[in-house]
Parts: structure tokens; sequence; C-alpha cells
């Protein structure tokens, strides 16, 4: 049987790997940003200027995004889904795209052709519901703002985020900032990067530890306590 000191000292190191953990998804990767911006604009055609795919990839990719997942609406979202891999292949992460409807799903596995197509999964459903489901926990979501049911998403986006922390952003944005902001407490930084993009920073849920000594064998049993976030957001 193990002595109480040893138990102590296992259960010390364990808990700085936890914290290693978790906090290696929400530092930044200034390698990592800059790695994914290169790849994104290399996807891009050569004539074209930088605009909000580049800054997209580098967002996920600094914020070491390991579940990417990307509600897409009607219009085209290939730079945007291209941007995503490239990050995702920085950080070793997994890009998720959620579609309305056969059509929009099926013209963007043709645009993107064979090479992008097998490092995604393709979703068909609510993206609303598939957030607060199957895929909660996400660090990194991207909605298209010009999608019927953007604000239901983004709320979703924000109840089901990582509890260590996740980036909530919204393209296609540049008629969106206000109301977002204003009518969810939301802290949302507005930036004018090519039709606008919303950048929400989702904090870590607060935790912490509880330790208890077993009487009859002196062993140590170490707990963490999540805290919730605020459920109190108004749509």
């Amino acid at each position: 049987m193990p002595s109480s000191d040893a138990s102590m000292q296992q259960n010390s190191s364990e808990l700085k790997n936890k914290n290693k953990n978790n906090m290696a998804t929400t530092c930044w990767s200034a390698e990592n940003a800059t790695r994914a911006y290169l790849r994104t604009l290399k996807m891009g055609k050569k004539d074209k200027e930088p605009d909000s795919s580049e800054f997209i990839s580098a967002l996920a990719a600094g914020n070491n995004a390991q579940l990417i997942v990307m509600a897409c609406g009607g219009g085209q979202a290939e730079s945007s889904i291209g941007a995503l891999v490239a990050a995702a292949n920085q950080t070793g992460g997994s890009v998720v795209c959620i579609f309305p409807g056969h059509q929009e799903l099926h013209s963007s596995r043709q645009a993107l052709g064979l090479s992008y197509t097998d490092s995604i999964e393709f979703v068909l459903g609510d993206a609303t519901t598939l957030l607060l489901n199957e895929y909660k926990g996400a660090d990194f979501v991207l909605v298209d703002c010009e999608m019927e049911d953007k604000k239901a998403v983004l709320v979703s986006a924000r109840r089901s985020a990582s509890k260590n922390g996740a980036l909530v952003v919204g393209y296609n944005a540049i008629h969106c900032g206000p109301w977002f902001s204003n009518s969810n407490g939301m802290k949302v930084h507005f930036l004018p990067i090519g039709n606008g993009i919303m950048v929400s920073r989702i904090p870590p849920a607060k935790s912490h530890w509880i330790v208890e000594v077993d009487k009859c064998t002196g062993e140590e049993h170490v707990y963490r306590i999540t805290s919730p976030r605020n459920k109190h957001i108004h749509v």
C-alpha cells in the first residue's frame, strides 16, 4: 500500500498536469497563428488581397482550437471552410461544418474538392440543436451572420462552449454587431475586415479542487468542481 506522502506527491503531480492541459487550450500561439495565416493565404487566388478568411484561420490556430464548428448559411462558405481546415492542420484539431440543407452541403463539397473534404465532417441539421448536444464543448465556433437563425445559433454557441474557454466568431457581420452585443450581454468586438467580423471570447468556467482523505486507508481523492457560467442570456 502506498504511503500517505507518496500518494500526496502523486496527486500533486496529477494536479499540475491537469492545469497544464487546461492552460494549453487557452494560451495564444503566435507561431500557429502565423503558419495558419500563411497557409490560408496560399489557398486563395494569387491576385486576391488578404481578407477575413486569413484572419479567421489565424484566430483559430493562435488559440489552439481543437474542436472547430462552423454553422454555414446559404451563401458561399468555401474560403472560410478552407481557412478552418488550415487552422486545424496546424493545431491537430477537427473541423465540423453544419449545413441547413442538402443543396448547400452538396455545393460546398463540390466547390472544395477532394483535397479538403477528407479533413471535414459535413453535417446536415439544425446548428442550434447540434451545438448544444453533439458538438457541445467546441472551443471555436464560426457562424455565418447572414443565416436566418443566426441569433439563436450564436447564443447556443456561447452556452455550449468548452469549459476551458472558447471563441465565438461571426462573419458577414457588417449589419449584425450592435444588436447581438446589446441583446445578449456579451462583450463583442466588431472588426471591419471583409464583410465584418464579430469576435466574442468566452472565459473558462471557474473551478476549484477538493481533497478528501479516506480515513481507513489514508489515501487522498481529488475532485474538481466546476461552476456553471451565467445562464441568464436573453434572446
